[in-house]
């Protein structure tokens, strides 16, 4: 009996397709709403009730949102930025991560407190001291000023650690080291395949982390030097009576990448996690 219920392939009833239905629908309304928006005017925006099915001026709004926010510079630009910062976060955690989780060194828990302890620092109290930094060495209103600052986190680390210490054998690391492999070989022909599904979601985190990010961005760059998406978007619907409708293609704008992104990537996402999740 429990081996035919264990081979049995599970079904769910109708309440729970109606929740997945409900909460499916919940999640998708903003981006919806967003579409809906960006394809109105901004009178029409302004009455009462609002507008809940798409309009004809979608393509004029994100020609407009394109034009005056100079977003081809700006999506260049914040991928870039996070497209290296989710690439570096992932190397350099996984690397300390496995520092942390199977390698012996002095004061290596107290190291790892430390690390865990900076994530409850609000960052708002480093912006003052890190633009005096970065105004030092001259790198205001360029990407390197906030791709450098952001290349490791304390969360990918724990992370990569947490994950590593249940995954990675030992043993299987003092067999490489009894065959004579290096540090380095170890890590890029054991560590790096055994964390390749932690690797794959904490990068895809970091990647959406770094392309919303606002609050930094707006304080080292400019919307007329190298702005990001979201700094760019801020120039977007201003006078004396914002244009909605034209912010709101450009926040569509700005987001479609990360969708295309999910649809192309998402089979391997999910599955890297799958995969994570199942150990032998």
């Amino acid at each position: 009996m429990r081996a035919q219920r264990a081979g049995r392939q599970l079904h769910g009833g109708r309440l729970t397709y109606a929740v997945l239905i409900v909460f499916t629908a919940g999640s998708l309304f903003p981006l919806i709403w967003t579409a809906v928006a960006a394809s109105r005017t901004n009178t029409r925006l302004a009455q009462t009730p609002p507008p809940f099915w798409f309009g004809s001026h979608l393509f004029r709004n994100l020609q407009i949102a394109w034009t005056d926010a100079n977003m081809g510079a700006a999506l260049l630009n914040t991928t870039i930025v996070a497209g290296s910062i989710a690439a570096g976060t992932v190397f350099f955690s996984t690397l300390s991560g496995f520092a942390f989780a199977k390698l012996r060194f002095r004061f290596k828990n107290l190291l790892l407190l430390l690390v865990i302890g900076t994530m409850m620092v609000p960052p708002q109290l480093s912006v003052v001291p890190l633009y005096m930094l970065v105004a030092e060495l001259s790198w205001t209103d360029q990407l390197q000023a906030v791709i450098l600052p952001t290349l490791v986190s304390a969360f990918g680390v724990f992370f990569m650690r947490q994950y590593l210490v249940e995954a990675l054998p030992t043993e299987l690391i003092e067999a490489a080291r009894v065959d004579g492999a290096s540090s380095w070989r170890v890590v890029w022909h054991i560590v790096f395949p055994v964390a390749r599904p932690a690797m794959a979601v904490l990068g895809m985190l970091t990647f959406v982390m770094a392309w919303n990010d606002f609050f930094w961005p707006i304080i080292a760059l400019t919307q007329n030097g190298s702005p990001t998406v979201q700094v760019a978007l801020t120039g977007l619907g201003r006078g004396y009576i914002p244009d909605q409708s034209v912010i709101m293609a450009g926040a569509l704008l700005g987001t479609l990448p990360l969708l295309v992104a999910f649809v192309v990537f998402g089979r391997q996402i999910v599955g890297g996690i799958m995969q994570g999740a199942v150990k032998g």
